[in-house]
């Protein structure tokens, strides 16, 4: 039997088919081949068209089943990871109303502070274990108040891989773990937060039906059939945002372990089997793929960093032109440890929840014009990057994680030494680098959710152990001067 999983990101969507007996992968393929754009109509502000996914997503299926690699007849489960946070408005005839406001959108930050002070901080916290912030109940707030005549016609509002998969089945249905990311659900009510919904003045018809992760989402119909080559009657047994789905497919489920990646955003995710928050809501705590799942209590705390991919690729475009990632990696690994004192922060993707929601911009510091080259940008970005990732770490540890080894894909980021390196010298903490991504973790959540696996157990293990990176105690004072140095220009723009 064959899995197929999908992972709706940023930048591209990417399938991937996985054999469920081997857990191996058959066979990948990803569209568009360079990034997708990202509409920034206003300052702060970040959009995608929804039917863009759709028509790349279909793209990247057509790929796999005309490549002739996989019997399409054997694709028994589909399972699909999203980007985080993303608001799509359909009407009820399931078109969408407008461009959806994606995660590193920042115009709703006024409207979640407000809302925090109103239903109370710490009510807020202790129920929603984060304050509304700039998530998605925000900016659909910030839809009624801006554009009241495209509010009046929504009909039901999504997470993109709920408008994804409404798109595979024709059915509309999130969870819990989906409504806790966009900061709706009540985690001691355990329901929609009536707070939320009547600060805002929202009506809980907008909520689609909402369904275990692990559950028949709805099956593919024959009109997709038709279209793309899938057989009908496949069911999406699982749908996640990216980074729970990044812990599942590194067989994160448990208090005390940790995800991480560094792709369009960076994030440390860790798993917890307390209801607990950040008192600042610097870090966030979701509903992890696992929560209730056995009546258990599994809640993932997320670490985020906006800017980690947009600063290594406006490095790759405007200073590095001509160069691809593995040459800017290789020239890094030549420039010492702090990069001769040239620092960056990599903060230019709007506003920062690991900030208090502050908007202050990718700095480059310290520019020595007779020393630095674009070798020392390389570097000194990767180097921002892995210490705002510790800055955050730091603020997760004083919130009980309790971290003996991160977990990450070898993939993205962590293909550069240069990166892993610095984070694991910086939080002294070793990384773990495994042969797995994201659409790989959703095809087997699938199969999980379809019943082809008994438990989730079962269907994560047999994860390869590419690479263990362990701290340099040689090293270690060298990278952490250079953190220093850097957090003392941070602390100048916070």
């Amino acid at each position: 039997m064959l899995l197929l999983g999908l992972d709706i990101g940023t930048s591209s969507i990417k399938a991937t088919v996985v054999d469920s007996n081997t857990k191996k992968v058959v066979v990948s393929a990803q569209y568009p081949d360079k990034e997708s754009p990202i509409s920034a109509p206003k300052p702060g502000w970040a959009e995608q068209d929804p039917e863009m996914w759709w028509e790349n997503t279909k793209m990247a299926l057509k790929k796999i089943i005309q490549g002739g690699e996989v019997a399409a007849k054997d694709i028994k489960s589909i399972g699909i990871s999203y980007q985080m946070h993303g608001l799509v408005m359909v009407d009820k005839n399931k078109k969408v109303l407008r461009p959806s406001i994606i995660w590193c959108d920042s115009r709703a930050v006024e409207i979640g502070d407000k809302a925090f002070k109103a239903i109370g901080e710490e009510k807020a916290l202790s129920h929603l274990l984060n304050s509304p912030g700039n998530f998605t109940a925000s900016k659909l707030a910030w839809v009624k108040e801006n554009q009241p005549e495209i509010f009046e016609q929504c009909f039901k509002i999504m997470l993109p891989g709920d408008f994804i998969a409404m798109k595979l089945t024709g059915e509309i249905s999130t969870s819990n773990s989906g409504l806790s990311e966009g900061i709706f659900w009540d985690f001691c009510d355990n329901q929609v937060s009536d707070d939320v919904m009547n600060y805002y003045g929202f009506s809980k018809a907008l909520i689609p039906e909402i369904k275990p992760v692990f559950a028949n989402h709805g099956e593919v119909t024959r009109a997709i059939m038709g279209e793309i080559g899938i057989p009908s009657g496949i069911p999406v047994s699982y749908k996640a945002g990216d980074q729970p789905n990044n812990a599942l497919s590194l067989n994160v489920l448990n208090p005390g372990e940790i995800a991480a990646t560094a792709g369009t955003s960076g994030v440390v995710y860790a798993v917890s089997d307390q209801v607990s928050y950040d008192p600042k809501s610097r870090i966030n705590s979701f509903a992890h793929v696992n929560h209730q799942l056995d009546n258990q209590t599994r809640i993932g705390i997320l670490l985020c960093i906006n800017g980690t991919g947009i600063m290594n690729s406006w490095v790759k475009h405007q200073i590095a032109k001509g160069a691809d990632y593995p040459e800017m990696n290789a020239a890094a690994a030549k420039v010492k440890v702090g990069s001769d004192g040239l620092s960056i922060l990599p903060f230019g993707n709007g506003a920062e929840r690991m900030l208090e929601n502050k908007l202050i911009g990718a700095q480059i510091c310290n520019l020595d014009l007779n020393q630095h080259t674009s070798w020392h940008i390389y570097r000194a970005s990767q180097e921002g990057i892995a210490f705002s990732l510790k800055y955050g770490f730091d603020m997760m540890q004083a919130n009980g994680v309790d971290p003996k080894v991160i977990r990450a894909g070898k993939a993205n980021m962590f293909l550069s030494d240069v990166f892993a390196t610095t984070l694991v010298n910086v939080t002294q903490t070793p990384v773990e680098l495994y042969d797995t991504d994201g659409a790989k973790g959703a095809a087997l959540g699938g199969g999980f959710g379809a019943g082809i696996y008994d438990s989730l157990a079962q269907a994560m293990n047999g994860l390869t152990l590419l690479k263990t990176i362990e701290p340099d105690t040689n090293s270690i004072d060298q990278y952490q001067n250079a953190y220093q140095n850097w957090t003392k220009i941070l602390e100048k723009f916070k």
